[in-house]
Order: structure tokens, then sequence, then C-alpha cells
């Protein structure tokens, strides 16, 4: 099974990262470092803060290279 390295999930949320899309203004990683990592693989955490302050981020891309969508549980 091929996975995409661009996927991130936690049991709340999953975020995708668009590589082509972005356009480097690194808002993420300035005003939530904890989750958008420069310098460390794979470079989004998302333990590193919570969901609502996760989801807040991905909001305020200007490019749209990160999106998120919440998971459903499976019944």
């Amino acid at each position: 099974m091929k996975t995409n390295p661009n996927v991130f999930s936690n049991s709340d949320i999953t975020v995708t990262y668009n590589p082509c899309k972005c356009i480097n203004a690194e808002r993420c990683a300035k005003e939530l470092s904890n989750v958008f990592r420069q310098s460390v693989i794979p470079w989004i955490d998302l333990d590193g803060a919570s969901t609502k302050k996760i989801i807040e981020q991905v909001k305020k891309c200007p490019s749209g290279a990160l999106q998120f969508h919440v998971n459903q549980e499976v019944a």
C-alpha cells in the first residue's frame, strides 16, 4: 500500500499539504511552530497543539496548500 507523505492524521483530523501550491509565506511555522516545524521530519506534528488551534492555523494558509478534514469514526 502506497502512503502519501503529505498527509498527517490524528484521531480528530487529517491535514494535507500540497507543496505545489505553497508560496512559502511561512505563516504556519511562525504562528504555530509546535505543529508546523521547519527543520524536523515529519514537519507536521499534530500532537503539538490542540485540534482547534491546528484548524484555525490551517484556515489562515494564504495559498491553500494546507487543508484539513475532520475524521469520522466508523460505527
